[in-house]
């Protein structure tokens, strides 16, 4: 007997060796190092170019990463709601008013979902959106220069997570409050109990309205019960004119949530009728109520400049007051992301707590509504019966399911985060057709268009959560990783791990030809409209009012103009307006100078940008240009003498011959 197991287990080793090889081609992490095939679908020879823009948030860093897909290479990175040494933004006086708020000047930000703008439910490579959740704000990013372009602040708002989503021709950009926060007629008695929370506490959905030429504004906000609202998307097709927010915490808990916001096995998608409300705001119906809150914006007529308004009302609908406006749809359980397929037919849920994905029908929604098929009602929203509106459920789909993208081929791709799974799903008969496992845990995913009405569906990109043993150590703090999945035929792929920066929550991908044919690749000289510009180095110079000091300085392979200054006193505010002359792509030139209390700048060939200086004592000072600009980048540097407060030393400057 023994004699024969040892037999059976000499034969049954290397069938399983093969049958492993055969099967899965990797070992148990998912690696594919050794697989040509992915190898290749990945590789970008030098001097070829990406397939596909890839934008990431950068989440605590506050930024926006750039990526370059299929091959995962990060390119660059767009400052957004984070002041950025690396270039001087929110440093130099040029864009330091893009982070003022109603709270002062904020320099960080937590940037979570970005989302490009769209045409005919088309990504259209315009722009790209992103929210900021802990000071709540939303970004417009121009794609012709990669630049961060606008800031507005949400009032009445606290944890803007649910944003930035646009409807399909980018007329709205929506934003809702995370944190229901104390409101009552005048929204001024912000002081009450949190115990009253039942009572006080109220949540608020904000429609920015986008202009043609991008300018945003709060068109309205509506009032919602103290829920907290999670993520939306828009509809799209024949559910165009509608938005949908997940939200959670229906038994309006105000403490440990984890236990007493999860008591209640479903709550609510809001289905908001966006087009009925912007009719009723034309009307002039809604009540205007104070809503402190700040814009910024880069004054492209004047020298790109970044300028803060303040505006101080908001106009607010009430779904108890103006009909029609507002849904309940039922949705197990702690719903967090919520997505619309593509054809604009299904809303998907993904209950955090729930072990089925619903997949709401919009015509049923609709019929549901017409026939005043309700089971209740919260605030006065009518509550439409769950089983009237949904289209199924799908059964099996991973544990904790999260979110939903799509590849315009019929089938859903659908994140588990505790199971650490990806699963494909038929969105007509809700029946699993494949999954594959993440490394580890993830969170949002996106596929090129994903969310659009044109998904680009060959690959996939998982952001997880957990990073740990998929690259070398770095001690206990690492980057999060992306894992890059081909989803081109019946069986999802693992080609490709690629760290990312910060905490990427949500992201969006985008066929390079689409942003490439606009980029701008230089400010041209004759359109600088910077009042401190100087655009040839005769026109350079300083000037003193009082103890404050303008340097009309220039830039250019090379040396700066003037690079020998004298005259500067203790005690003096000396700013250095400089200006690169070159007009040619990618010659930018960096000025810094010892004892600065802010950063560098980068400027751009064309641009002039302001930096700040105040020194403390005397003595000659270097400055230096901090770009490899040329052979002679070293030898491009300059010096500023700095005299006592109460000495008469004349302006002295100038370029040796």
């Amino acid at each position: 007997m023994k004699k024969q197991m040892y037999s059976h287990r000499f034969w049954m080793l290397p069938a399983v060796v093969l049958i492993s090889i055969t099967l899965f081609g990797c070992n148990g992490n998912g690696n594919f190092s050794s697989n040509s095939d992915a190898a290749q679908k990945v590789y970008v020879a030098p001097g070829e170019l990406d397939e596909f823009y890839g934008f990431m948030s950068g989440g605590y860093n506050g930024q926006l990463g750039v990526y370059g897909l299929p091959s995962g290479r990060h390119i660059f990175t767009i400052p957004v709601f984070s002041q950025a040494p690396v270039n001087g933004y929110g440093y130099s006086e040029e864009s330091k008013a893009m982070l003022n708020t109603t709270h002062g000047f904020v320099p960080w930000g937590d940037s979570h979902h970005p989302e490009l703008s769209q045409t005919n439910g088309e990504t259209d490579g315009r722009w790209i959106f992103i929210n900021e959740n802990n000071t709540p704000r939303v970004a417009r990013i121009g794609l012709d220069e990669f630049k961060t372009q606008e800031i507005i602040e949400i009032p009445n708002s606290a944890g803007n997570h649910a944003s930035a989503f646009v409807t399909p021709n980018t007329e709205y950009v929506s934003a809702a409050t995370r944190f229901s926060i104390p409101m009552d007629e005048d929204m001024n008695n912000m002081d009450v109990s949190i115990d009253s929370y039942k009572d006080t506490f109220r949540g608020t959905l904000s429609f920015i309205k986008v202009s043609e030429e991008g300018k945003m504004n709060i068109d309205f906000q509506i009032l919602m019960p103290g829920f907290d609202y999670d993520l939306s998307h828009s509809g799209k097709g024949p559910s165009d004119g509608w938005a949908f927010f997940t939200s959670y915490n229906s038994e309006m808990a105000h403490s440990l949530l984890e236990i007493n916001a999860s008591k209640n096995d479903k709550d609510f998608i809001a289905a908001i009728n966006w087009r009925k409300a912007a009719e009723y705001v034309k009307e002039g119906k809604g009540k205007m109520m104070p809503g402190k809150h700040v814009r910024n914006y880069i004054d492209h007529e004047e020298g790109g400049i970044a300028k803060s308004e303040t505006i101080n009302e908001v106009r607010i609908l009430d779904p108890r007051e103006l009909e029609g406006i507002v849904y309940f749809l039922p949705t197990p359980k702690s719903p967090h992301g919520v997505d619309v397929d593509p054809t604009g037919q299904y809303i998907i849920a993904g209950g955090k707590l729930s072990t089925v994905i619903p997949v709401h029908s919009f015509a049923k929604m609709i019929e549901a509504i017409e026939n005043e098929d309700f089971e209740g009602e919260v605030m006065g929203i009518p509550v439409l019966k769950y089983d009237s509106i949904l289209h199924g459920e799908v059964e099996d789909p991973g544990l904790g399911p999260l979110h939903t993208e799509f590849d315009g081929k019929g089938y859903a791709y659908t994140t588990a985060f505790i199971s650490s799974e990806i699963v494909k799903w038929d969105i007509e008969n809700t029946q699993v057709v494949d999954r594959i496992d993440t490394y580890y845990s993830p969170g949002h995913l996106m596929i090129p268009g994903g969310d659009s009405q044109k998904p680009d569906g060959k690959y996939l990109v998982a952001l997880n959560k957990i990073t740990k043993d998929r690259y070398l150590p770095t001690g206990p703090e690492m980057f999060h990783s992306a894992q890059l999945i081909d989803i081109s035929g019946d069986k999802m792929q693992l080609l490709l791990d690629f760290p990312t920066e910060g905490e990427p929550h949500y992201a969006q991908g985008i066929a390079a030809e689409k942003v490439i044919k606009n980029q701008k690749r230089f400010y041209k000289l004759e359109e600088n409209t910077h009042p401190f510009r100087a655009t040839s180095e005769a026109q350079t110079k300083i000037e003193r009012n009082g103890n404050e000091v303008h340097v009309y300085m220039t830039t250019i392979r090379s040396h700066f103009a003037p690079d020998n200054i004298e005259g500067i006193k203790v005690g003096d505010k000396v700013y250095f307006h400089v200006t690169n002359l070159e007009q040619d792509w990618d010659v930018p030139h960096g000025f810094a100078i010892k004892g600065a209390n802010n950063a560098e700048l980068l400027i751009m060939p064309g641009e002039t940008l302001t930096l700040t200086w105040e020194p403390k004592e005397t003595g000659v000072f270097p400055f230096y240009c901090t770009d490899f600009c040329s052979a002679l980048h070293q030898e491009m540097q300059g010096y500023v003498r700095v005299s006592p407060e109460n000495s008469d030393i004349d302006f002295k400057y100038g370029t040796g011959q």
